[in-house]
């Protein structure tokens, strides 16, 4: 029994020697996978924080009616329900020409993503706004020249003559504004997207007026003279990744309580207020500010 007992430990001892030798002498080798970056996709253009757009283009306007009170030394009247238009430049090369681009009625924005699908667009819309002359406006008020007081028959006058009253904001009615934007993607392919976007807008009307008032010197300077906001919406045709066409709709409200009537610093001056709408439309370009593989 001893014997069978020495013999079998023998035995295991050898059997598991061998399984350790075997163990020890086979080599292992540990693969290893390289690394890849993960790979950012460009993101769809008007869609992503931190990309930027430019645009420039022209407008049409229109305006509601509106009171316009003047003040002043001898005076203190209104003009009730005064109609007005815009003035579109005659297509031309004053639309190409950068030297003469103040003379058409133009936009221009600037805007910057703050958070996906969300810009910040800073913008002048450089509108004109021409009083009608060929018309009759209900007076009330005072005026102590009476060759002027004399021109009001039954609590009217006529402005046809213009030796009454010419006024227009033509260099121009400038809208100084600051807005948010929301965009949506509507259709993407290959080198084509549309996208939509509405938004609202707040600024300061910074006009330059051709105003003349019962003959006197015409005010010809720029200076804030009150404040405006406006609805909008848009449809941006992007080409290419970059390229952008886009048509624009507003409506807003504008009211200027400082409007310069006369030359210098006099106290006479004018107000008014009323509501716009206007179309647009023109070219611009799209980028991102971050890189992208």
């Amino acid at each position: 029994m001893k014997k069978l007992l020495v013999v079998g430990l023998m035995v295991s001892g050898f059997a598991f020697g061998q399984v350790k030798k075997d163990t020890l002498g086979k080599e292992y080798k540990l693969e290893v996978t390289p690394y890849k970056a993960e790979k950012k996709e460009k993101p769809l253009p008007l869609s992503k924080k931190g990309q930027v757009f430019v645009f420039y283009g022209w407008n049409r306007g229109a305006f509601s009616n509106s009171d316009i009170h003047f003040t002043g030394n001898g005076y203190d009247f209104q003009l009730n329900n005064v109609q007005a238009r815009d003035k579109p430049t005659k297509f031309g090369i004053v639309y190409i020409d950068p030297s003469w681009f103040t003379v058409t009625q133009y936009n221009f924005r600037i805007g910057y993503f703050i958070k996906d699908n969300l810009a910040l667009v800073l913008g002048i819309d450089h509108m004109k706004y021409v009083m009608k002359q060929d018309q009759t406006a209900d007076f009330s008020g005072t005026i102590s020249d009476p060759k002027y007081a004399g021109m009001v028959q039954n609590g009217q006058v006529n402005l046809a003559d213009t030796q009454f009253l010419t006024f227009e904001h033509t260099d121009g009615l400038n809208y100084e504004n600051l807005g948010l934007e929301k965009y949506k993607n509507l259709i993407h392919k290959k080198n084509i997207d549309l996208v939509w976007s509405y938004g609202a807008g707040i600024g300061v009307m910074f006009p330059k007026s051709n105003i003349k008032l019962f003959g006197n010197e015409r005010s010809d300077r720029f200076h804030v003279a009150g404040m405006g906001t406006d609805l909008r919406t848009s449809l941006n045709l992007v080409f290419w990744k970059n390229w952008m066409i886009r048509a624009e709709a507003k409506a807003g409200y504008i009211n200027m309580w400082d409007i310069k009537t006369t030359l210098n610093n006099k106290p006479d001056k004018a107000r008014q207020d009323f509501v716009f709408g206007q179309v647009l439309a023109g070219i611009g370009y799209t980028f991102n500010t971050k890189k992208y593989n």
